[in-house]
């Protein structure tokens, strides 16, 4: 388009609504509903330049489309007209003449403001600069806009808000409908690994009883006709480990969870999780399907595993290497961090390192505090941190021979966990005992401990097959895929506090 295309309005956004207040009265005074029900389009704007694109400069046809759009920009030169109309995040153009609308049409088409939705009935041609473009014989205001559309919405420092007014965002900014479009891949890409690996998709309750799954401050609601609390759940992790009781191989879930916890780059209070449960496998199983499900995700969303996060090299190629959190955490520290270690070091080693403490964590929340601060960050290609302690993994299988540890894994990439998965504990009288402990964390003050859930473990004493489980955080999934800095950006409607 040529740079001489008016794009915005430097007058005042009060003046522009005010005067736009005022054409809508002026149409609808002379019998104009401008706001209609419908337009039959022919052709989408993507699908015209298709068909079109052999049509040589100058030419013009007689072939007579129905397009529609909303209006992006406009350029005025007497007798003829250029509007810019966006379909679809396709831009076309309609070269408005005069002697083929009619002088009325002609002035009607020249009162229209940017971000009105029209449809227009014309010829295909192209112009002798090479623009494939409509000559409209008629034009019909669809939508009316009442707000301009902001001139440099784009360069606006204020990212706040283009989170709070999403809906502006993606009008005027292509680059952000096209992260979203790569999300809904990705997702989409998902789905068909799992249906490919015959996983089951199901879902599970939204709402429950008691807080369960993962260690989160949970949501409280109230249900007027049952007059008892629920919680949002955190994770669904429970309800889908009681269908493999029921004999479900293999089950996942795409699914909202909510966290009543802060708000930063990595999270908001809702969230998306892909959690998976199969039987007859164990952690090994998980770690294959976890390499398989972001390759594919990857190769959907960029057709490479050789990717690019803020300007960091990462390469999502499988097989990812293993290390366990005892390990890089004694790396990490220039010394020896285990559960051999006593626990009035583990404190001080905490204190060196700037780490806050509570006096009723056990050696394994502190070990894993300490991770945490100084090795999490610093993992920037694909790890999976292995053996985490009993004490922060109370649904974890314990690891034979070392039961202050668990078979678990969380997935780093970018200094970030992506993926988090156990070889499952089955043993119903374990976890009782462990449910019980969380239990005793939540009476001294944890308010991220689980709840004590009766029906689950009765459920678990009619026997659970050995399994492994997994959960994905698909917003830092396509964080990482998008090159976004920051969970609002792939988030279409991201939690703000109030408008003031």
């Amino acid at each position: 388009m040529s740079s001489e295309l008016t794009h915005g309005d430097e007058r005042p956004a009060e003046d522009v609504f005010a005067l736009r207040k005022a054409k809508l009265a002026a149409l609808y005074e002379r019998g104009e509903q401008p706001y209609k029900d419908r337009f039959d389009r022919t052709h989408s704007a993507a699908s015209l330049q298709e068909e079109y694109s052999t049509l040589a400069d100058g030419a013009e046809t007689e072939d007579i489309v129905l397009v529609a759009g909303r209006v992006v920009a406009k350029r005025d030169q007497g007798k003829i007209m250029f509007l810019v109309v966006r379909d679809s995040g396709v831009d076309l153009q309609l070269f408005c003449r005069i002697n083929v609308l009619g002088e009325v049409a002609f002035e009607h088409a020249r009162d229209l403001d940017l971000g009105d939705w029209i449809g227009v009935r014309g010829r295909v041609m192209r112009t002798r600069r090479g623009e494939l473009s409509v000559s409209p014989v008629e034009i019909t205001l669809l939508s009316k806009s009442l707000r301009p559309l902001p001139e440099k919405f784009h360069g606006l420092s204020d990212t706040e808000t283009r989170y709070r007014q999403r809906y502006v965002d993606l009008i005027v900014n292509s680059e952000v409908k096209r992260t979203f479009e790569q999300r809904f891949a990705i997702i989409s890409a998902i789905r068909r690994f799992m249906e490919g690996r015959k996983f089951l998709e199901v879902e599970t309750p939204m709402l429950h009883p008691i807080p369960g799954g993962a260690t989160a401050r949970p949501f409280v609601t109230h249900h007027n006709a049952l007059d008892m609390e629920f919680y949002l759940r955190i994770a669904p992790e429970l309800y889908l480990k009681r269908l493999l009781v029921g004999g479900f191989e293999r089950v996942y879930e795409i699914n909202r969870s909510f966290r009543n916890e802060g708000i930063s780059v990595r999270h908001n209070p809702e969230f998306t999780m892909l959690e998976a449960y199969q039987a007859f496998t164990n952690l090994e199983g998980m770690m294959e399907l976890t390499e398989g499900i972001i390759a594919a995700a990857a190769q959907e969303a960029l057709g490479t595993l050789k990717i690019s996060y803020q300007g960091v090299d990462v390469d999502l190629t499988p097989p990812w290497p293993r290390r366990t959190m005892i390990e890089l955490t004694s790396v990490a520290a220039g010394e020896e961090v285990s559960f051999d270690v006593s626990d009035a070091h583990l404190r001080h080693l905490c204190d060196h390192h700037a780490v806050p403490h509570e006096p009723s964590w056990g050696k394994g929340k502190l070990i894993t505090e300490l991770y945490e601060r100084l090795v999490e960050g610093t993992l920037i290609q694909p790890t999976f941190v292995t053996e985490h302690p009993l004490e922060t993994s109370p649904l974890a299988r314990k690891k034979p021979g070392s039961p202050e540890l668990t078979e678990r894994f969380e997935l780093i990439i970018t200094g970030r966990e992506l993926a988090n998965a156990f070889s499952e504990l089955v043993d119903p009288v374990d976890q009782r005992e462990r449910f019980a402990a969380q239990m005793a964390a939540k009476v001294g003050g944890d308010d991220e401990a689980m709840g004590y859930d009766e029906d689950y473990l009765r459920a678990m004493e009619y026997g659970m097959p050995p399994a492994g489980g997994l959960g994905i955080g698909i917003d830092r999934l396509v964080m990482l895929l998008t090159d976004s800095a920051s969970i609002r950006d792939v988030l279409l409607f991201p939690h703000l506090r109030p408008e003031a």
